[in-house]
């Protein structure tokens, strides 16, 4: 098929906080659909979606509650509808943020799951019997894995008595992906979405979704609880899975797909995105967002060290050259903003700095990604209490 691709720009649009087009404060489909023009001034060729899914919104619309239904506050499947037309009629192609390590708690599966242990959904998620007290009651989850989000990834739940895994909120549980009933399900998702005439799917941290079966212990690093990276990151099945949706789904329409893969080498992105292996288009890796971070991460203000910055560029560069397609990007919905954190934002040095970066991302080889703003030069938010922010990793690891 046409790699268009490995040609195109593409924009993340945040539908909350893009453009709102009635005035209620809150971003929507049609503020989408009023500033087409201008993005197509703008040289973009692609739009990525973040979730305008029907969600409880605990996780900003990363926690769906209904694959096939918008969010009231964003519109309507019609208002989509005409987004996709009329984005299509320029010629900017639309992709769509696919959310499948997880759903939240208020989806039909999960609802119908936790009722009984002989329930038909019960294995669409993953549920583990607690450690227990001399006297045989629950006493403490199955193991020691702390959530990506702060405090444990289970929750226990009193109706069974067992727990279910949560690697980032506990409005998040994380689907059984060695279920093959569930997988069929996603794939017939999917392909409803491709059949409506979408161009392809951002998948979230889809790196995820096979977890090592023995669930064991992880190693306690800062905190009381273990680290799970290694057994849920790049897992004994997640090629698998992926080459199976490959065939089900992605093969059969002319779409991209990048996948966000956390805890990702450049020998796993090979393996996820190489031209032969019949998985994803490319991926995105987190070294070069990850320079300099300590216990608080990307929430220090310690500057990014540039020559490991530059050394990290070049080393993607060239050993990924033939063998697989590079993703490029310096800020996006979870980090913060390019300017602030690899330039100088202050009014002096603010534009030039932007010109800087965006120079250095599009000079280099793969396709480039700009988040929302990053065209004007946006900084950091300059939030001075804890309230005025919408985002539950950012208050979690502020307050622990």
């Amino acid at each position: 098929m046409n790699q268009w691709w490995k040609k195109s720009v593409i924009y993340q649009i945040y539908p909350r906080s893009f453009a709102d087009s009635n005035g209620d404060g809150i971003g929507d489909l049609n503020g989408i659909t009023a500033h087409l023009d201008y993005l197509k001034e703008l040289g973009i060729d692609v739009i990525w979606l973040s979730p305008v899914y029907e969600s409880p919104c605990d996780d900003n619309g990363y926690d769906i509650s209904d694959y096939k239904h918008i969010l009231k506050e964003f519109g309507t499947m019609e208002d989509y509808d005409r987004m996709l037309c009329e984005a299509h009629r320029r010629g900017i192609k639309v992709i769509m943020d696919l959310v499948v390590n997880h759903t939240s708690d208020e989806h039909e599966w999960f609802v119908e799951s936790r009722k009984s242990k002989d329930n038909p959904y019960r294995d669409y998620y993953i549920w583990k019997e607690g450690k227990r007290d001399e006297n045989g009651r629950t006493a403490a989850p199955p193991n020691n894995w702390g959530s990506n989000f702060g405090g444990p990834a289970w929750e226990y739940d009193s109706l069974t008595d067992m727990y279910y895994l949560h690697c980032f909120s506990k409005k998040q549980p994380d689907l059984n992906w060695e279920n093959r009933t569930l997988r069929e399900e996603i794939y017939d998702m999917m392909d409803w979405w491709c059949r409506k005439g979408i161009d392809g799917f951002r998948m979230d941290v889809i790196s995820m979704i096979s977890k090592q079966q023995d669930f064991p212990d992880g190693a306690v690093k800062d905190g009381l609880y273990g680290d799970h990276q290694e057994f849920v990151c790049n897992g004994p099945r997640v090629h698998e899975y992926l080459r199976e949706m490959n065939r089900r789904v992605l093969s059969r329409y002319d779409i991209m797909t990048v996948g966000e893969a956390l805890g990702t080498t450049m020998e796993h992105a090979k393996r996820y995105a190489g031209e032969t292996a019949g998985e994803l288009n490319m991926v995105f890796h987190f070294e070069h967002v990850s320079l300099g971070e300590r216990i608080i991460g990307k929430w220090t203000d310690k500057r990014v060290p540039l020559k490991e910055l530059r050394d990290t560029f070049n080393r993607w560069q060239t050993r990924l050259e033939g063998k697989a397609w590079n993703s490029l990007y310096l800020d996006n919905h979870d980090q913060p903003r390019a300017v602030s954190r690899f330039g100088n934002d202050s009014p002096r040095y603010r534009t030039v700095s932007a010109k800087m970066l965006a120079t250095c991302l599009h000079m280099m080889k793969g396709t480039p990604y700009i988040y929302q703003g990053e065209e004007l030069g946006m900084t950091n938010a300059g939030f001075e209490v804890l309230s005025d922010y919408r985002d539950i990793e950012s208050i979690n690891v502020t307050m622990s």
